[in-house]
């Protein structure tokens, strides 16, 4: 049997989903009044709805920078990014539907979903800040699953942006609320960019 230094098991791979299969995963469980993960109260039930509303709106209306579009097309490389995720996560719904529509367009890529909650012994091995956030996306070489790189939770430009609300002393609610504000305004611009910078790292490996 092969030896994988890599926390990724093909178990692992099993079991995880594509993003079809997870957005059908989050109607089904809404249709319950339910979402992932143990907290199902009625603002959780809310954030995964609005996040619902977001993965639509970045699904029907991104469109791919060239640069991005072409690098993704060159890759020949087989990979899979495998996705810690949750329904409820909004930094979750503002950038996972754009890793799904770049491996639309590159068989070599597949998109897996796990949800964090119910692996945590995979999302303690890519913390960020000794801590849990989520999304995380992890590029795994298909054959052997060693990791050739990692991004998430956030583009840098909004975290650097988050950081500055916490510290001006903004509540929880409010930096959150200009946190999605950004988001919509970018378009998911900043990710692309990082994706450019990136990828090449992890063809690389």
């Amino acid at each position: 049997m092969q030896s994988f230094s890599s926390p990724i098991t093909p178990e692992i791979i099993e079991i995880a989903v594509d993003y079809s299969q997870y957005r059908k995963m989050i109607d089904e469980l809404l249709a319950l009044n339910q979402t992932t993960g143990s907290n199902h109260a009625e603002v959780m039930l809310q954030h995964t709805r609005m996040n619902v509303q977001r993965m639509n709106r970045i699904d029907k209306h991104v469109d791919l920078l060239p640069e991005l579009t072409q690098l993704i097309l060159e890759n020949k490389r087989p990979m899979i990014w495998l996705v810690l995720t949750e329904a409820w996560c909004g930094d979750a719904a503002q950038n996972i539907p754009l890793f799904a529509k770049l491996a639309n367009i590159q068989p070599n890529i597949r998109v897996r979903f796990i949800l964090r909650d119910e692996n945590p012994e995979i999302m303690d091995q890519f913390l960020t800040r000794s801590t849990r956030s989520i999304p995380k996306v992890v590029a795994l070489d298909a054959s052997s699953y060693a990791v050739l790189g990692q991004w998430g939770p956030r583009p840098a430009e909004l975290g650097a942006l988050v950081t500055q609300l916490k510290e001006s002393g903004m509540s929880h609610d409010d930096y959150i609320l200009e946190a999605h504000k950004w988001y919509g305004s970018n378009k998911t611009l900043a990710l692309q960019k990082e994706l450019v910078a990136e990828i090449p790292a992890w063809t690389a490996n």
